[in-house]
């Protein structure tokens, strides 16, 4: 029960994100690394890529679907953490250190839980409470 309510806020999270980085891309161009090539066209797919993950999480007739949406989801937010370091060091070169380490400190360290959060909200995973033996979701 804990595991499709989580489910489903995971995928609210992530429509909620794709949504605004397609209609509002001008804050997530602005913490973009300088060594991303085409940073538009990136903010446009990453957009995508998080509706498609999020519409992937609520299909309740495809397990591998959703496992397959939990992977990509993962594999996404391994994707965009250099830009929440970039965001991070913009931050520190501005006068008064703009939303401060106590922001993107917790930010960064929460980045490794959304990971697992995608893996084991799809049933990729169910580490760390798999019997030993058992296989995912099964």
């Amino acid at each position: 029960m804990i595991r499709t309510i989580l489910r489903w806020v995971l995928a609210l999270f992530y429509g909620a994100a794709g949504v605004i980085h397609l209609a509002r891309p001008a804050p997530f161009l602005t913490i973009m690394p300088p060594w991303v090539p085409a940073p538009e066209l990136v903010v446009q797919l990453t957009g995508i890529a998080e509706l498609a993950g999020a519409i992937g999480l609520l299909q309740p007739w495809s397990l591998p679907l959703r496992r397959a949406a939990g992977w990509g989801l993962a594999a996404y937010a391994l994707c965009v953490w250099p830009a929440n370091f970039q965001h991070l060091l913009n931050d520190l070169a501005r006068p008064g250190g703009g939303l401060g380490l106590s922001y993107h400190v917790p930010r960064l360290a929460f980045q490794p839980v959304l990971i697992w959060l995608a893996l084991w909200v799809s049933a990729a995973t169910d580490w760390p409470w798999a019997r030993r033996g058992a296989r995912a979701g099964e």
